[in-house]
């Protein structure tokens, strides 16, 4: 841990950043719902798909811009981008840093990237920055390369992470051999704590997605998020609830990770899904652990793991997981690629190009699109989450007046299920309907909500 006197220091020099930091609060992002974008692989000129995935593909911020509408066409309000600064060679994903104070030029120019976040703005999205404070690209010991930690004394000692449940271990080595920097080195904190303070005013992001946060002491965590001045959410990469909650005692949120593993178990594997009630029911442990739920990052796909697809290709399970990200308690983000129905693997085979696939007719394109409408409409972010029925094979709750009924059976199985617990407000001969087959409807007897879930599909039941 840093002295007493150095972190007093970083603290009261940023406490008067903080005054002039203008960036979206937590409590604002929790109406938000987020699209993850590799910035390389999103928008291109090109009309071929990227050949080569390990390296640099054309993605530009100004080819993004063009195609800020086919996000908006889903209903996504928010863009999370790849880290922005000047990368070592092959940084295509912007985790190498080279330069903190420059851009990556793959990406465009600086006047690019400004560009490209006032015509989001101007569209009603915010942007979300990804960052990195832990490590610097792959230089080894040859640190004159980076700028401006370009010392030896700006990096812990060189070791490899081997335990990933050795806390200091983890903290002070290396991961992957990226260069460690030492966050007790006053130059390397003050100068981090600095540049996250100037995202806002700079570039005018609205919120941050913090890359590898166990990799660094949390305290450090807790200055950073004070000198934001905005909304934080990081990432730890594990399963264990305990672990990963205890970091939102840093941060405003963290990716939700436990729900993640979850939903892979529950709808990849088709696993008994009494396991969310475990999580997220009345008495589930996350409600416990964690300091705020509905501040969390809850994903079904990301940039680090095999696509759902990969590893479980039936169409009506993924609709499913996509459906409980995106009405379950906190902050949606959804993976590029996820409405085209893409199915890489391993890294970076999961990071496609997405170019020249924008089909806005595309299956999961509309079913995405359906059920943010209903999610901004019904403002479910406004209203906790009540389970209403838990089965091996069946889940249901509401958000409000909104009732989200899934199953884990796939696709050419259906199921039934009389739910009786329902809102107050639902009386006897209420009609339901679902969202996406508006044709489908119920009606609610003296008995209850007689569901049939067809072919394994979910539904997202609102008032008619």
């Amino acid at each position: 841990m840093p002295g007493n006197s150095a972190h007093l220091l970083s603290v009261a020099v940023f406490a008067a950043l903080l005054l002039c930091a203008n960036g979206h609060t937590a409590q604002e992002w929790k109406s938000r719902t987020i699209y993850q974008i590799l910035t390389d692989r999103f928008g291109s000129s090109s009309s071929n798909q990227c050949g080569d995935l390990s390296n640099y593909c054309g993605g530009s911020y100004k080819e993004a811009a063009a195609k800020l509408d086919y996000i908006k066409g889903m209903g996504f309000d928010a863009i999370w981008i790849s880290p922005i600064v000047l990368n070592t060679d092959g940084g295509y994903h912007g985790y190498w840093l080279k330069d903190l104070n420059a851009v990556n030029p793959n990406f465009g120019q600086e006047e690019d990237l400004l560009s490209f976040v006032k015509q989001a703005h101007s569209k009603g999205m915010w942007v979300m920055v990804d960052i990195v404070a832990n490590h610097v690209g792959n230089v080894d010991t040859d640190f004159g390369q980076v700028s401006p930690f370009n010392q030896a004394e700006h990096y812990h000692s060189k070791c490899e992470i081997e335990d990933f449940t050795d806390q200091p271990e983890v903290e002070k080595c290396r991961l992957a051999n990226l260069p460690d920097l030492d966050q007790d080195n006053q130059f390397v904190r003050s100068t981090l704590l600095q540049w996250i303070s100037q995202l806002k005013s700079k570039y005018g992001f609205d919120g941050i997605r913090i890359d590898t946060v166990p990799e660094v002491h949390p305290d450090f965590w807790s200055d950073a998020n004070q000198a934001a001045g905005m909304y934080c959410i990081g990432e730890v990469f594990d399963g264990r609830l305990d672990y990963v909650s205890s970091y939102q005692q840093h941060l405003d949120g963290v990716l939700d990770y436990p729900m993640y593993f979850a939903m892979r178990n529950v709808f990849g594997q088709q696993q008994p899904m009494q396991a969310f009630e475990q999580l997220i029911g009345p008495q589930g442990s996350m409600r416990t652990s964690f300091k705020d739920i509905n501040l969390l990052g809850s994903f079904i796909d990301n940039h680090d793991n095999n696509r759902f697809l990969h590893d479980q290709n039936d169409m009506s399970l993924y609709r499913n997981a996509i459906a409980m990200t995106l009405f379950m308690e906190g902050i949606p983000i959804v993976y590029y690629g996820t409405e085209q129905s893409y199915s890489g693997g391993a890294d970076p085979n999961n990071r496609e190009s997405l170019w020249p696939n924008y089909n806005t007719n595309a299956e999961l394109y509309t079913f995405i699109a359906a059920l943010n409408k209903v999610r901004q409409r019904q403002k479910v972010w406004a209203n906790d989450m009540v389970q209403r029925y838990s089965a091996k094979d069946f889940y249901a709750f509401t958000r409000g007046e909104t009732l989200v009924a899934l199953s884990n059976i796939g696709s050419g199985n259906s199921v039934s299920y009389k739910v009786t617990y329902l809102p107050t407000s639902w009386k006897t001969g209420d009609r339901v309907c679902d969202a996406v087959n508006t044709e489908t409807c119920f009606t609610l007897n003296d008995t209850g909500l007689d569901l049939f879930l067809d072919n394994g599909m979910p539904l997202v039941l609102t008032k008619q």
